[in-house]
């Protein structure tokens, strides 16, 4: 039963980002934020799971990163449009860039038998990314209700926080991209 585990919490990842888009768009923030928080944490345990019972399968080495960059990007984008626009579009952008170049380098190494761990920057991005992520979603949520209307005078001071935020967000991605390329170059 166990060896099942990790690719059904990919599975479950992959369902809750449209569920999470829904909500987000029909107007229910917190519960968008708590399937959004649910998916970051299979992302956590699927991975460890995996490792800890060695169980790997073909479907989980392309549906997990898979799953992992479509629920950044559908979060992302989610920031990016209204009513929220807490980033601009350019950050979703190089973010994106980020991935599907890293994608095509390890598919690159992979087919030729030399795999590509992720390292220790992939990881700082993955939790700033979520972190981020998640930050922005609970000051979206706390806005938008009414018992934390007393945090609107702070409205456009976190607004400004989460673009900054996101700016170094897109540095440390472009870091962490650039990590595997000269990486590989120099070895």
């Amino acid at each position: 039963m166990i060896k099942f585990l990790p690719n059904t919490l990919t599975i479950l990842r992959v369902v809750s980002i449209p569920i999470f888009l829904i909500l987000s768009l029909g107007g229910r923030p917190i519960i968008a934020l708590f399937v959004y928080i649910f998916a970051c944490i299979t992302d956590y345990y699927d991975g460890n799971i995996a490792r800890k019972y060695g169980i790997v399968s073909n479907f989980g080495k392309l549906m997990d990163p898979l799953a992992d960059k479509l629920l950044v990007l559908s979060a992302l984008l989610l920031l990016s449009i209204p009513p929220i626009s807490y980033i601009h579009w350019s950050i979703i952008i190089i973010i994106a860039f980020r991935e599907i170049a890293v994608s095509i380098l390890r598919q690159y190494y992979q087919n030729k038998n030399i795999i590509i761990e992720a390292n220790k920057w992939g990881k700082i991005k993955t939790v700033v990314q979520m972190t981020g992520i998640i930050t922005a979603l609970v000051v979206y949520t706390a806005l938008s209700m009414d018992i934390f209307k007393f945090l609107l005078p702070f409205e456009n001071g976190l607004i400004v926080f989460l673009k900054i935020y996101f700016w170094i967000t897109a540095v440390i991605t472009i870091i962490s991209g650039a990590n595997y390329f000269f990486y590989k170059t120099n070895s």
